[in-house]
């Protein structure tokens, strides 16, 4: 058995954070990962979207003000520069390490973290035991290759497994659900590979609705891209991917204007399959065309008012059933549920243990957002142990 004051469960973002700022403690962190903090290596397409420079609420699934008035994206970016990390924004408010390499960031973590913690890394957590004695608590977790005791025990590790082994620890949970998650839907069959810009996607669970603007890219069975992965979250938070997609594919055009734009194109006299060429894709055309319910058999002159109508409505809402997600997702909806968390993100049944990153039932929108809820509440946990 291996004593420590601290043990932290899981090395990624938040438990790095946490035992970085843990003074005066001798710390153990368990990960069943080769290095600190890998999964940092695939983020931002491999440059780490650190932070964003638009921080705030409204972009999370919960209110978390409280949280990130005591920590913010710039106390993360003093963080970093004195690890000596360089960082800049882009046109966006994103944050990236000047070297635009995710290796940056993990290497300034990794760097540091060996000097304030023992790592015991490919170790799988098995089970964590709670002893409570006269209001004290001491935590014995069990993994595939030993036995910790400590004192203060965090939480870290945002995969699917940490809730079974927390179940007997008294917190209150959700369950995982995946989200910032390409969307599935049985639909999109001829239109893989086509990417549309600037277009305005409308997303609905027959409750809510809620719209984005951005880049949508089509893939076998589905659809990709930012703005998919933040309407995700829709149906993650709600833990159903069942629904509908609508995409407007040219948002700055009104309807009407669209409606005069396309009977003056019956004047190109073509057949209709040779309608858009100049205007879409054959592939989107032949989907604008299916959703219309054109026959593509006719001469364009011969369009009637109400088919082209018809076509400035697919335009203007292609619609796409929802049925599912694939596994790519950024991140997990669901966790710990922060109500039943202090304000220093401690139990508040169990002394000592905390959790912090994505194992709290905190999530937002891609963009550096749910590294900062990990900087954030790493950072008070680690001031806290």
């Amino acid at each position: 058995m291996k004593n420590y004051d601290v043990v932290i469960i899981g090395c990624g973002a938040s438990g790095c954070m946490a035992a970085l700022n843990c003074k005066n403690k001798k710390v153990a962190v368990i990960d069943l990962n080769t290095k600190p903090a890998k999964k940092l290596l695939a983020t931002g397409n491999g440059r780490c979207n650190i932070t964003n420079k638009n921080i705030d609420s409204c972009f999370y699934n919960q209110n978390i003000d409280g949280y990130l008035n005591r920590f913010n994206q710039f106390d993360t970016l003093k963080f970093f520069n004195s690890l000596g990390l360089e960082t800049y924004f882009d046109e966006e408010g994103r944050c990236y390490p000047i070297s635009n390499s995710a290796k940056s960031v993990v290497d300034v973590l990794t760097n540091n973290i060996v000097k304030k913690a023992d790592l015991f890394l490919q170790e799988k957590v098995c089970d964590v035991i709670c002893e409570k004695t006269n209001g004290r608590a001491k935590f014995f977790i069990k993994t595939d290759k030993d036995v910790y005791c400590c004192n203060k025990l965090v939480v870290a590790c945002g995969s699917g497994d940490v809730l079974k082994v927390i179940a007997r620890l008294n917190v209150k949970t959700k369950p995982f659900v995946s989200s910032l998650v390409s969307l599935k839907s049985s639909q999109i069959k001829d239109l893989n590979g086509i990417k549309v810009s600037d277009v305005i996607v409308t997303a609905t669970n027959g409750k809510q609705i809620v719209a984005e603007r951005g880049e949508v890219l089509f893939k076998d069975g589905g659809l990709s891209g930012i703005v998919i992965f933040n309407l995700s979250s829709l149906f993650s938070r709600n833990g159903s991917f069942v629904g509908e997609v609508s995409i407007d594919l040219l948002p700055d055009v009104s309807k009407q204007d669209l409606i005069l734009k396309l009977q003056k194109r019956k004047e190109l006299n073509v057949s209709v399959d040779k309608f858009f060429v100049g205007f879409f894709q054959n592939a989107l055309a032949n989907e604008v065309f299916k959703q219309a319910h054109i026959n593509t058999n006719l001469i364009s002159t011969k369009l009637t008012n109400k088919q082209i109508e018809d076509m400035a409505h697919a335009i203007k809402g292609l619609k796409f059933g929802v049925n599912g997600a694939f596994d790519n997702n950024q991140v997990n909806s669901g966790g710990v549920c922060i109500g039943d968390l202090d304000g220093n993100l401690m139990s508040l049944k169990t002394p000592n243990l905390f959790f912090c990153g994505e194992v709290c039932d905190v999530d937002g929108v891609c963009g550096g957002y749910n590294l900062q809820w990990a900087w954030t509440s790493g950072k008070i946990v680690g001031d806290s142990l």
